[in-house]
């Protein structure tokens, strides 16, 4: 009974009682729950994907070259990866059924351990293209699973820190995946950024493994209840912002190394140089977004499409007329725009549709993946038609295209984002 009375004591000196049940409920709901180490995991492991589907970007010259393709055909590595993720994404969740998500999650990154490998040993476009087949399986999967476990892993109201640092792994992989592959490419070759990836991926899968908790399924996802989400109006607006924004951001994005070269006269050593300035404005992006877009979706987007039109369109001009540093100064902002795109369109979607996070991060997964695969395929048309003035001319248009959705389309309304 003492000892009753001094802990009653105690709680009374540093907080209610009631506060250290509450603490001591959502220590043990973390523990059961996977807590921050988890998420941890889900950032590093959508790194790793962004990370292993962009690698070609900062490796496109090197590959055309040792390949003996073009600048558009090599850019294929990056359309038909993102045309099966975005296949894949979808299917995926359908196939899976109530598998537990920590199983699936680690198998899906095993895949894209042995598709980095076999692009190491590509002799042709062709294997290479098989291995990019393979990337494109494992992305879809993890992106569409992972984007979606945050409300599964903390608190209610630390979902939306938790979602802002799952895809703080896209803009890091921006930051240090796409800018490290580039380096590694200068000093070892293409296929040693690639194997290096192939490391990287393993060691992400080990983490998932042991970080996360048991994650079975609430529920399988059904075909109808996918497709039906498309009827309502918040979703479909938030579906064509990403369609919008990332084919825009990727049909000039994939090219920025020729870009760059062409109008600011940068040299190889340069590049990376930019890549990771853009890379860090998008770290700092992401979270800035997150933040918004929890309270305001509309407004968040709005913003995010204005920077991102006029960024874009301002690089040649920037870069003729102040040179590298000029052109690396618009590529940052790019970068700061951009970087908030898929924390801030999952955020809508996921207010869009609370009660079917996975269908809609499927949904969201597809159409993000067809963007990058069909923005990266009319940016090589326009790169190998038009030039560089094409392409950008082509993205920023596509961005500008956004502005108006975002504008004129049906938001899940303020505030619906941190309760949903």
């Amino acid at each position: 009974m003492a000892k009753s009375e001094s802990a009653v004591t105690s709680a009374a000196a540093t907080g209610t009682v009631e506060d250290l049940q509450r603490d001591a409920a959502e220590g043990e709901s973390r523990r059961r729950r996977g807590g921050w180490p988890a998420v941890g995991a889900l950032a590093a492991g959508t790194f790793t994907v962004v990370t292993s589907e962009m690698l070609p970007v900062g490796l496109l010259t090197p590959i055309g070259r040792d390949l003996g393709v073009s600048d558009g055909t090599a850019g294929l590595t990056v359309t038909v990866t993102g045309v099966v993720a975005a296949l894949a994404a979808p299917v995926l969740t359908l196939l899976i059924g109530r598998r537990d998500r920590r199983t699936v999650l680690a198998a899906l990154m095993g895949t894209l351990t042995v598709a980095n490998l076999l692009a190491v040993y590509a002799p042709n476009v062709a294997v290479l293209l098989v291995a990019r087949v393979l990337v494109g399986l494992g992305m879809g999967g993890v992106w569409a699973i992972a984007s979606g476990l945050a409300v599964r892993l903390v608190p209610e109201r630390r979902v939306a820190a938790a979602t802002s640092l799952i895809f703080s792994g896209v803009a890091a992989a921006s930051v240090l995946g796409v800018p490290a592959g580039a380096l590694v490419g200068e000093l070892g070759g293409w296929r040693a950024a690639f194997a290096a990836m192939a490391g990287v991926c393993t060691v992400v899968l080990v983490a998932l493994v042991v970080l996360l908790p048991p994650l079975p399924a609430p529920g399988a996802v059904r075909l109808g209840g996918v497709l039906g989400l498309l009827r309502r109006p918040p979703l479909r607006t938030g579906l064509v912002l990403v369609a919008l924004l990332v084919a825009g951001h990727f049909s000039a994005y994939t090219y920025v190394r020729p870009v760059l070269e062409t109008v600011a006269g940068a040299r190889p050593g340069q590049v990376g140089t930019v890549l990771l300035a853009f890379g860090v404005a998008g770290l700092a992006g992401n979270f800035l977004a997150g933040a918004g877009a929890a309270r305001a979706p509309r407004a968040t987007l709005l913003a995010i499409c204005a920077v991102l039109t006029a960024a874009v369109l301002l690089v040649p001009p920037m870069g003729h007329a102040a040179g590298v540093r000029g052109a690396a100064a618009l590529v940052a902002v790019w970068g700061l725009a951009y970087g908030g795109v898929s924390v801030s369109t999952q955020t809508w979607l996921m207010a869009a549709a609370p009660d079917a996070r996975e269908a809609a991060s499927a949904l969201f997964v597809a159409v993000f993946n067809a963007a990058i695969a069909l923005g990266a395929l009319i940016g090589g048309l326009a790169a190998d038609g038009w030039g560089t003035g094409g392409v950008i001319g082509l993205g920023g248009g596509l961005a500008a295209g956004a502005l108006l959705a975002a504008a004129l389309g049906r938001s899940p309304g303020r505030g619906a984002a941190a309760t949903g």
